[in-house]
């Protein structure tokens, strides 16, 4: 495999599955690292790229979130919305370091969106909790060999 389609594929895996979209970027790069084919600290960069961006479309829709929230369309009940609305009020910017936990990190980036956390700060805790997730996935398939 090319490594444009390499880094290409896991790119898209890890900025799908950090969107509202169902999808697994995990296993992919666990894969990926256990071929051996690719610097593994170049593939967790790649991840944790896609998967910050991807979290940075579910931050722009909650911006905007007020307009499209009662679509059958719309990815998110009101029931998850609000949860993580009490979890985000509760905790804080501080919550964003659990963004790469899997079924409230996607909704929770999204409410980040609604109540308007910054940019900057939003971007910075994502990247990082994103950064040590794919990191310890990483340095965890390379310990087992």
């Amino acid at each position: 495999m090319s490594g444009v389609a390499t880094y290409g594929g896991l790119f898209v895996a890890a900025f799908l599955a950090a969107t509202l979209l169902p999808a697994q970027s995990e296993a992919v790069l666990v894969g990926l690292i256990a071929l051996g084919e690719r610097s593994p600290w170049a593939l967790v960069a790649t991840a944790s790229l896609g998967n910050t961006l991807g979290s940075l479309v579910n931050w722009a829709i909650g911006r905007q979130v007020e307009r499209f929230r009662g679509r059958r369309w719309f990815p998110a009940s009101d029931r998850a919305l609000e949860r993580a609305k009490r979890w985000y009020g509760r905790y804080g910017r501080w919550s964003l370091l659990l963004s790469w936990v899997p079924i409230i990190g996607d909704p929770l980036t999204l409410v980040a969106g609604v109540l308007r956390e910054p940019l900057w700060s939003f971007l910075l805790l994502v990247a990082l909790a994103k950064t040590a997730r794919y990191a310890a996935l990483a340095a965890g398939t390379l310990a087992l060999g």
